[in-house]
């Protein structure tokens, strides 16, 4: 399976005051993320990270993604620094890119778009940075951990998210 997720922010403890992310502290936080990934990712999964990833040493971060199952990709954020991009867990590295998954085209980027390649043709802009803060478009969906509690999520789940007026489950 093909999952997407953004802004885990792992022992970053600016998370926990700014977004008000239900932890009592940032040990808790990440373990309760790489519980939540773990859970649903599998070792043969692939997943897209849309950017601002990690804080922390170069070795402490190689250490925290090693724990993460999957395939992983980044699309660079505002706080993945050079250490984080040359990261050897990284099966790629890349500021934006194109794809299909499930017959649909895909545009991802850590930011989100007024407009995107493919728009006016169906295609999907996903994104992070906004932290669940952004009214949502057509078309446009954050993956971030704050709009989907805490966990990568497929497409499939992406695009039932406004279905009906569902809400993501935490």
């Amino acid at each position: 399976m093909i999952f997407f997720t953004a802004d885990t922010h792992f022992n970053d403890a600016r998370v926990l005051r700014i977004d008000r992310r239900p932890f009592a502290d940032l040990p808790t936080h990440d373990e309760a993320l790489v519980a939540a990934w773990n859970g649903t990712v599998g070792p043969g999964d692939e997943v897209w990270h849309l950017g601002d990833v990690a804080r922390g040493t170069p070795e402490m971060r190689h250490r925290l993604l090693e724990r993460l199952h999957g395939t992983k990709h980044l699309i660079v954020g505002n706080n993945d620094d050079e250490a984080m991009r040359a990261d050897p867990n990284w099966a790629s590295v890349s500021a934006y890119v194109e794809l299909r998954v499930d017959d649909r085209p895909l545009v991802l980027c850590h930011y989100a778009f007024r407009t995107w390649n493919g728009m006016g043709r169906g295609a999907i802009n996903l994104h992070g940075h906004s932290h669940a803060r952004l009214k949502p478009i057509p078309r446009q969906y954050d993956v971030g951990v704050d709009a989907f509690p805490f966990r990568p999520v497929t497409l499939d789940a992406i695009l039932a998210s406004r279905r009906r007026g569902s809400k993501p489950r935490p």
